[in-house]
């Protein structure tokens, strides 16, 4: 008799193993109404609207912002006139961190990997000429957010918005950044504290605005895998919370402007699983943990499509094929919004040429691939359904070793969660190495010497030194009795632990800068110095 050959077994990243072939029976246990349900009603896990892209597109809103704020200007303008329909802001590091251009510490990184920004006459400079009524903007900024925002309300105010209607998003997602990306300023609780401060302020004064985005994306990036991504991101959501309500502020108030920005690299099926699968329990967290009544509270709001850990130095453009799968995704996973990395953005800022490819990659998808036919085109798929149900078991149990650990504000304050994902990024990168991981390009499938057609987006000194010199003009011409007056407010309201919004707002409109005002919280919270965990 012939030997049996083995199958090979395949486990995806969240450590799931997968079956050669799925029936009926693996989704026998399944019940409809509570699990999956129909889209726009809890819990939501086929979509959030009742017909989806049927009735509107997803909002592209491709990731943009380097150098002065008269060149994002221009680039701005450009993705406009190419049919975009939302910006997504980059800031450079200073501006990330609280520094103004002019500081010591921000010598050469001016407008390099985002637009500098010191005062609001940056800001009414980058959006000149931008109806934000038509155009929704979305802050990628967490470290400094509640200046930033302070800064983007002010702005439209000052242009005749009604901020009451204004919508927009910024990232402000703190926790995540002690996780991930590292740009801090504050330490754990008072930075916890001003993301609250944000979404108090915006849910009485700016309540079609969502103050913050939480960002398991960054968490991914850092070595997270698909379930522990979305599980982290939602109980740092719940510690948001908890920060808000625990003011008095009813939940029903303000979650349903909270919203989250998530990665997508990898296994298409495990990607789609994990937002179906996170969109119910979202909604079930929210609603029996948290107590929210409202079905808008419950709803998962996000944006996805990005990737840049699947983006790979070796053969570039195979980046272009990788983002076309994302945005796959992303349309198949039931998002609201779409930002795509270029295929470029493993080595420098995009260029408009490759901007360009990612834009029309979505919009292919629109117009020619019929992405925005049907609602939740997987479903019902025997093996997406029982994949999207053990996808949200792990979440679950993520959640739950969280909560066992302290809960995560707890665990991001004494470097466990960090140390737990370093770890894995270590393990990971081993993996890539040693080829058990398969990428193409980089350990299966190589071309030798290749040439790689790579515009490297230059760095330009002069640039940054006209951004100083307009930042020392506008000191120059300010109020700088009220400015100092303002600063003072800050710092007594920061001691006095109420809500530093109003505050900040009375000096962006005097035209006190980002660093003077970090500086003023400085005074009170400190500067947040990093646990090392091996």
């Amino acid at each position: 008799m012939s030997e049996t050959k083995k199958i090979r077994s395949v486990v995806n990243e969240s450590g799931i193993e997968i079956k050669p072939l799925y029936t009926a029976d693996d989704v026998k246990s399944l019940q409809a109404e509570e699990m999956i349900g129909l889209p726009g009603g809890y819990p939501y896990t086929r979509g959030i609207h009742p017909l989806m892209y049927r009735k509107q597109p997803w909002t592209m809103r491709q990731y943009a912002g380097f150098g002065n704020p008269a060149d994002t200007n221009k680039r701005f303008k450009y993705l406009i006139e190419n049919g975009q329909t939302g910006l997504n802001v980059a800031f450079d590091l200073p501006t990330q961190i609280g520094f103004d251009s002019d500081d010591p510490m921000a010598e050469g990184e001016v407008g390099r990997v985002g637009m500098a920004v010191d005062s609001l006459k940056d800001f009414e400079i980058a959006f000149g000429g931008i109806d934000l009524d038509k155009i929704t903007v979305s802050l990628t900024i967490n470290g400094s957010a509640a200046i930033l925002i302070a800064m983007y309300l002010a702005m439209a105010e000052k242009r005749g918005y009604d901020i009451a209607k204004l919508r927009g998003t910024a990232q402000n997602d703190i926790l995540k950044e002690f996780i991930g990306r590292g740009t801090w300023i504050f330490p754990v609780q008072p930075s916890i504290k001003l993301v609250g401060d944000t979404i108090e302020y915006c849910a009485k004064h700016a309540p079609k605005y969502s103050p913050v985005s939480i960002c398991g994306y960054h968490i991914r990036e850092s070595g997270a895998n698909p379930a522990q991504e979305m599980a982290y991101a939602f109980a740092i959501g719940k510690a948001y919370i908890e920060e808000v309500t625990k003011r008095g502020l009813p939940v029903d108030a303000f979650a349903n402007r909270l919203s989250f920005n998530f990665n997508i690299f990898g296994n298409i099926f495990e990607q789609v699983a994990k937002f179906r699968a996170g969109r119910s329990l979202w909604a079930k967290v929210v609603k029996e943990q948290c107590g929210a009544k409202d079905p808008d509270s419950m709803v998962l709001r996000m944006i996805a499509g990005g990737g840049g850990g699947g983006l790979t130095f070796e053969q570039p453009e195979l980046n272009i094929v990788r983002g076309a799968y994302y945005a796959l995704i992303s349309a198949l996973s039931g998002t609201q919004t779409m930002a795509l990395c270029s295929y470029d953005e493993a080595y420098t800022i995009p260029t408009e040429y490759s901007a360009r490819i990612s834009l029309r990659t979505m919009q292919i998808l629109i117009e020619e691939m019929g992405l925005c036919d049907t609602v939740d085109p997987l479903g019902g798929s025997y093996y997406v359904e029982s994949l999207t149900a053990q996808m949200r078991e792990l979440m679950e149990k993520h959640m739950q070793d969280v909560e066992a650990e302290g809960g995560m504000v707890r665990m991001v304050a004494e470097g466990a969660v960090q140390a737990k994902v370093s770890r894995q990024a270590y393990e990971m990168q081993k993996n890539v190495e040693n080829g058990s991981f398969r990428k193409v390009g980089v350990n299966c499938h190589r071309v030798e010497e290749e040439q790689k057609s790579v515009e490297f987006h230059p760095y330009d000194e002069a640039n940054a030194a006209a951004q100083i010199g307009a930042t020392n003009e506008v000191r120059k011409s300010r109020d700088n009795a009220k400015v100092a007056a303002a600063l003072s407010r800050i710092e007594a309201d920061a001691k006095a632990d109420v809500n530093v919004m109003p505050a900040l707002m009375e000096a962006v409109k005097a035209y006190a800068t980002v660093g003077e005002m970090t500086r003023a919280l400085v005074a009170v919270y400190g500067r947040y110095q990093e646990p090392i965990r091996f």
